[in-house]
């Protein structure tokens, strides 16, 4: 395990801030989530990367994307998928 040498105190609520210096080496944004892991004397804090599963086809990949801020996760085969239905139910409406 690698030292930083920061050392922050706990505030009155029991908080500690995390340094900008680690918020940016590990790209931990506003609202990112956080996994709390202990290990003997340690507390371990990793980013939380939720696993990327197709909402139409349940395909887990790095290729899937998010959009909506993160709140729906797509395949390019499961996008796909989604355009045609959308322009198929557009079409109805015509």
């Amino acid at each position: 395990m690698k030292s930083t040498g920061i050392i922050r105190k706990v505030d009155e609520l029991r908080r500690i801030v995390i340094p900008i210096e680690l918020r940016r080496i590990f790209e931990i944004e506003i609202k990112d989530p956080l996994e709390i892991y202990t290990d003997e004397n340690r507390i371990i804090l990793k980013k939380h990367k939720p696993k990327m599963s197709c909402r139409v086809t349940g395909d887990v990949s790095e290729k899937n994307m998010r959009l909506a801020d993160g709140k729906i996760i797509l395949s390019p085969e499961g996008a796909q998928q989604l355009i045609r239905e959308i322009q198929s139910k557009s079409l109805e409406k015509k």
